[in-house]
C-alpha cells in the first residue's frame, strides 16, 4: 500500500513540475528548451531544405507534432511517473534482497565534471542503442515499433513518433545504467536529454547534414534516413541503430549507407495502409494477427 501511495505521489509530483514548466521559464526548464530546438531544426527545413519538392508542412506533421508532446509530457502524467517509480523501486529492492546493495558498480565521485558526463552519456546511449536493436528484432516489440516506421516523409517532429509503449520500454530499461553508477549528478539526465532531443530532432530533419569525419561518431540525417527506408538489405531486421552515437552501428557492423538516401522510399511493406491517426495507431499493436 505504501508503494502504491509513493506512486501517486510521483503522478501529483509530476503534474506540479509540468505546470511549473509552462508558468516559468528558465534554462532548467525542458518545455521551453523542446520548443526551442523544434523552432531551431524547423527553421534549418526551410532555409537549406535536403528535399525541395517536400512541403513545409509535409504529411502528418500535426499528428508529429502532437506525438511530440504527448509522449514528453502528457504520458508521464496518466501514469508513467508512477511506472517509473514502481519499475525503480522493485529493481532496487530485489538487488538489495539478493545482496547486491544498490546496483552500484561505477563511482564517478571522484572524475571531473565534463569526464563524468561523457561517461553517463555513453553508457545511456548504448543502452538505447541496444534497446533499439531489440525494437527490430523482437515481434512483439516491432509491432509498437512500426508507429515510429509509419513515417512517409521526414521532418524533425517525426523524431517522437513512436508508440507510447516506447516509452516504458525505453525508460525501464534506461533504469539500469543509472543504477550501476554511483556518484553521478542528477543535472546530467537533463542534460543529456536536451543532447539526445537536439540530435534526434537534426536526425530526422529534411536537411543534409553528415558532419564530416564526425559522421563516424555523431548519427546524422544523411545515415539516419537508411533506417527508416522502406528497402533494407535481404535478411536484415534494420540498419543504423545509433541513437545520438553512430559509432556503435560501425562497431558492430550494422552500418547502412549505399547511396545518397535524398529520395529513398521510407517506411514498410504496405505502409501505405497503416492507420494514420493517434487513436488508431495506439491500438494497432495491440491487435490480433492472422
Amino acid at each position: 500500500m505504501n508503494t502504491i501511495t509513493e506512486a501517486g505521489k510521483s503522478i501529483l509530483n509530476f503534474w506540479s513540475w509540468f505546470i511549473d514548466q509552462i508558468m516559468q521559464p528558465a534554462w532548467d526548464n525542458y518545455f521551453y528548451w523542446l520548443i526551442g530546438i523544434s523552432l531551431f531544426v524547423y527553421a534549418l527545413e526551410i532555409i537549406i531544405p535536403w528535399r525541395k519538392g517536400q512541403a513545409l508542412i509535409r504529411k502528418d506533421f500535426f499528428l508529429d507534432a502532437f506525438y511530440m508532446f504527448f509522449n514528453y509530457f502528457f504520458f508521464y502524467m496518466v501514469g508513467f511517473a508512477a511506472i517509473a517509480y514502481l519499475g525503480e523501486h522493485f529493481t532496487l529492492e530485489l538487488s538489495r534482497s539478493l545482496g547486491l546493495g544498490d546496483l552500484w558498480f561505477i563511482h564517478l565521485n571522484e572524475l571531473p565534471i565534463a569526464v563524468q558526463l561523457l561517461i553517463y552519456f555513453i553508457i545511456v546511449d548504448f543502452t538505447h542503442f541496444c534497446v533499439h536493436n531489440l525494437l527490430h528484432k523482437v515481434p512483439w516489440l516491432w509491432a509498437f515499433h512500426k508507429v515510429h516506421h509509419s513515417v512517409e516523409e521526414m521532418g524533425f517532429a517525426a523524431h517522437l513518433r513512436y508508440h507510447w509503449m516506447e516509452n516504458v520500454v525505453y525508460k525501464s530499461i534506461s533504469f539500469l545504467p543509472i543504477a550501476i553508477i554511483g556518484g553521478f549528478n542528477l543535472e546530467f539526465v537533463f542534460i543529456v536529454h536536451i543532447i539526445q532531443t537536439t540530435i534526434g530532432h537534426l536526425n530526422h530533419a529534411n536537411i543534409k547534414l553528415n558532419y564530416g569525419p564526425l559522421k563516424y561518431i555523431l548519427n546524422n540525417p544523411e545515415m539516419h534516413i537508411w533506417h527508416h527506408s522502406k528497402e533494407l538489405p535481404a535478411g536484415v531486421h534494420g540498419v543504423n541503430f545509433g541513437i545520438s552515437l553512430s559509432i556503435w552501428d560501425y562497431i558492430f557492423k550494422t552500418n547502412h549507407i549505399p547511396h545518397s538516401g535524398r529520395d529513398i522510399k521510407l517506411g514498410f511493406d504496405q505502409v501505405e495502409t497503416y492507420p494514420d491517426t493517434f487513436i488508431q495507431q495506439s491500438i494497432e499493436p495491440f491487435k490480433r494477427k492472422k
